[in-house]
């Protein structure tokens, strides 16, 4: 059984059992039992990864740290001349939450 979340702060925050109702604490739990991801799930999930400033492959929440890396893959998108390096759990999800013209997307091993 994977660890829900860490604390990465020095000062108090609830205890993580508190957060159980919190989005991103249901997805972690059902990705931990085996559980798949709806559609919208998934482009939520790579959304908060994306707009996460703490963390590349997880989510900041309440002062804990959601790790996702067991599901995230790392992909480079090419888009208005440039190359930027993204996490998301796959290609639909990434396309989802960027915004104008992709040129290409590569799915890095």
């Amino acid at each position: 059984m994977e660890q829900i979340a860490t604390k990465f702060v020095k000062w108090r925050v609830p205890k993580l059992i508190t957060l159980r109702d919190c989005p991103v604490y249901k997805v972690r739990e059902r990705l931990n039992n085996g559980g798949r991801l709806s559609r919208e799930e998934r482009n939520w999930l790579t959304r908060n990864v994306k707009e996460c400033v703490y963390f590349k492959r997880g989510i900041a929440y309440m002062g804990y740290h959601f790790d996702f890396s067991d599901v995230l893959k790392r992909y480079f998108v090419k888009q208005h001349g440039h190359i930027a390096e993204y996490y998301a759990i796959d290609k639909t999800a990434l396309r989802s939450v960027l915004y104008g013209r992709i040129e290409d997307i590569v799915e890095v091993q």
